[in-house]
This record gives structure tokens, sequence and C-alpha cells, in this order.
């Protein structure tokens, strides 16, 4: 399983750095992967922090793509409801 976690740090980069580094030591079968950014995506929210306020945005993969259920296919009706 892979879990996505989103945290916010007031100390320096290299302090986090360093506690990050620590808690991939604590288990060999947990890494944890990090990316430290002033934008970056998680899950489908671009968070961009400027100037200390926290700013989010709707975030598209690039690889998505904006599919309709086809109305003659063979869901059950309900799902056509907010179908234009």
């Amino acid at each position: 399983y892979i879990d996505d976690i989103f945290m916010t740090w007031n100390k320096s980069e290299n302090e986090l750095r360093n506690l990050l580094d620590t808690a991939n030591s604590w288990y060999p079968n947990i890494k944890l992967e990090y990316k430290v950014s002033k934008s970056l995506p998680f899950l489908d929210v671009l968070l961009t922090n400027s100037n200390g306020i926290l700013l989010t945005s709707v975030y598209h993969k690039p690889a998505a793509e904006p599919y309709v259920v086809p109305f003659s296919s063979d869901h059950p009706r309900h799902v056509f409801n907010n179908v234009v």
C-alpha cells in the first residue's frame, strides 16, 4: 500500500530532512519519499505556499482524461443523473 501524507513545517529545511532521514531508519520495510517545495500536487489539489499563505487549486494529473460514460452503456440508470 502507498499512503500519502501532507505536512507543513516551520523549522529549517535541513531539520526536516534530518527528521525524515532518521524516520527512514526506524523500519527497514517502510521508506518515506518526500518532496520539499513551494508548490506541489497532493491528491487532486495543487498546494502553493505564497509567503506563508497556503493557496489551493484543483490539480489534474497530466495523464487524466475526462471521460463520460456513454448513455448507451449498460450502467444502472442512476449513474446518468448528472450527465448532460
